[in-house]
């Protein structure tokens, strides 16, 4: 090329003729510039209309999430979004040039287009991932409390709904992931049941300590009668109350016999229905009105 160049310089200075222009074309290989800036544009505008209108489903699925609701098959409709967005893209971009540096601008605005519509939908899956989670733990208290199946079943029990429901979460072919969340979840039912197991174990000591603590009563209480027999004798099953009062006095006289041992009391008791019955009370000698006599045998 540069021979030419040169040859054709040669012609036209020998033929007295002006130079030829040389277009922009012969200095530029694979497109111009200003051709990949004004593809970029194109690009950007396509990329913002079909973000808009993905913007809708993404609100949508927001929207229930923040009400406390998990969305049913979230990773199919996130997919689903970005697929939509992505089809939406590539059907109304312009078509790239092959070799004018254009493919590379149409797969960097493909993969913003997704990353744009991944980090929104990536929230949405963390935040009902939690949901999740306080589901499993609720059915995990539910079953260890009401059923009689073993903490261990109602762990797997609920390990296993969190984990078939984070998987229906999760879109295919993305990096989104759930273990930390489903170790935590086995983590904090493990506690819990650490929890529980302590408190059933010092429940059964405290029984087992009020038990032991009645028998040493009871020890203790068969001692003392062993005790008082070796004293006493073998004790009467008898027992006798006597109380006598005297009349026109307040003096009390009362006698008892109880276990083989016999009390005698003399005390002084105003009578307090002197004022009502009169000044001999109901009789003046021995009778039902001053005497009072209580008997019990004991088998």
């Amino acid at each position: 090329r540069l021979v030419a160049l040169l040859w054709l310089l040669g012609v036209a200075v020998v033929a007295g003729s002006p130079l030829p222009s040389l277009g922009r074309g012969m200095w530029v290989r694979g497109g111009s510039t200003a051709g990949n800036e004004d593809f970029g544009l194109q690009c950007d505008k396509t990329l913002r209309e079909a973000l808009d209108n993905a913007q809708k489903g993404v609100a949508d699925l927001a929207l229930e999430i923040e009400s406390g609701s998990c969305v049913a098959d979230l990773g199919s409709k996130s997919d689903a979004i970005v697929n939509q967005a992505l089809e939406a893209f590539t059907s109304k971009a312009p078509s790239a040039n092959a070799g004018s540096g254009q493919e590379k601008i149409y797969d960097e605005k493909v993969e913003e287009l997704e990353k744009s519509l991944d980090a929104p939908l990536r929230v949405l899956y963390m935040k009902q991932l939690l949901l999740l989670r306080d589901k499993a733990l609720k059915r995990y208290k539910s079953a260890a409390k009401n059923s009689e199946s073993s903490d261990y079943e109602a762990m797997v029990a609920a390990d296993q709904f969190f984990n078939e429901e984070a998987e229906a979460s999760t879109r295919r072919a993305s990096d989104w992931d759930f273990s930390k969340e489903r170790a935590s979840l086995q983590s904090t039912m493990n506690e819990i049941a650490r929890a529980k197991k302590r408190l059933t174990d010092t429940r059964l000591q405290a029984a087992k300590s009020q038990q032991e603590i009645m028998r040493l009563l009871q020890v203790q209480h068969n001692q003392i009668q062993q005790l008082q027999a070796a004293a006493y004798g073998t004790a009467s099953p008898w027992n006798l109350g006597v109380a006598y009062r005297i009349p026109d006095t307040n003096i009390n006289l009362s006698a008892g016999h109880q276990q083989g041992r016999t009390n005698v009391q003399l005390s002084c008791v105003p009578d307090e229905s002197a004022a009502l019955l009169g000044p001999n009370g109901f009789t003046r000698g021995v009778g039902p009105g001053n005497l009072g006599v209580s008997l019990s045998l004991t088998v």
